[in-house]
């Protein structure tokens, strides 16, 4: 049952990828991984090349303008993080477009925070911003829009962000890369014994209750707990999602090529409105 789940994702056709801080930047020291970087172009490029779509939603603005300006450590205050992410997200963008160019694609920038998605207007604005790129050709790259987003308005990480933008859209898979390997019974860092899981079918409270709000890198934002979100989000607007281990790019064309790397959260559709009344739900609490 796996293999034949797994070959079905050679015929997505628009495709979401996250990519969570500690995925784009060395352990030690903070600063970007330029090296892998190129991979993760090189393997989006490779993508376009056989006629997908794609989406980037990428992480990282904070960090790399928190490194250029000399910080130790990401920022604790609010404007700092915001003046931070306005100088990394133009140097991150720079990057990107520099590197997509070598490979003759070209990289475009949608910053986003919640009212894009609770404005009727700006979620259309959004969508038909989205289509054009795409049908144009371009590789969307999307991060919250950390400069002026405060807790009122922000989605607060990128797992969230990238289900939206998955049932925005109307994409057919969503990969989530980050530093874990996919979804476990218990946390195999604290228990020898969890099971990996490798194809979720249907998404109940056992398994959400899996989820914890942690993660195990200091630059991140996501623990498991977004991610079962994300897969609940984009499950029910008709995409699969994978999470799988970022160390290595090149999972990415696996994954796509049907291997088994990471877990399989297998999609259940719902109502067009179930997006919308899940924003309205969660706008409430934040």
């Amino acid at each position: 049952m796996n293999a034949n789940v797994r070959e079905k994702l050679k015929d997505k056709k628009r495709i979401v990828i996250k990519i969570g801080s500690s995925s784009l930047t060395h352990p030690e020291t903070g600063y970007l991984d330029l090296i892998k970087l190129e991979i993760l172009v090189r393997e989006i490029s490779d993508l376009r090349n056989q006629g997908k779509e794609v989406v980037l939603v990428s992480s990282g603005a904070i960090m790399v303008g928190s490194k250029t300006m000399g910080y130790d450590r990401k920022p604790e205050r609010v404007s700092q993080k915001q003046a931070c992410a306005a100088i990394g997200q133009a140097k991150l963008m720079m990057i990107y477009q520099k590197l997509f160019a070598e490979y003759n694609q070209v990289a475009s920038q949608i910053l986003m925070t919640k009212n894009t998605m609770l404005n009727n207007l700006n979620r259309m604005n959004a969508k038909n911003t989205f289509n054009e790129l795409l049908h144009m050709g371009a590789i969307p790259i999307v991060n919250e829009n950390d400069t002026i987003s405060t807790y009122e308005i922000e989605f607060g990480d990128n797992d969230t962000l990238s289900a939206v933008v998955s049932a925005l859209i109307g994409a057919d898979l969503l990969i989530l890369l980050s530093d874990i390997d996919g979804l476990f019974t218990d946390d195999p860092h604290q228990n020898p014994d969890a099971r990996f899981i490798e194809v979720v079918e249907q998404l109940d409270q056992k398994l959400m209750s899996m989820g914890k709000g942690t993660t195990g890198s200091k630059v991140g934002t996501g623990g498991m707990a977004t991610k079962l979100t994300a897969a609940e989000i984009s499950g029910a607007a008709g995409a699969d999602m994978v999470i799988a281990n970022g160390k290595d790019f090149h999972v990415i064309h696996k994954i796509i090529q049907g291997k088994s790397y990471g877990t399989l959260f297998l999609a259940n559709p719902k109502d067009e409105f179930f997006l919308l009344d899940y924003l309205e739900k969660q706008n409430k609490e934040w």
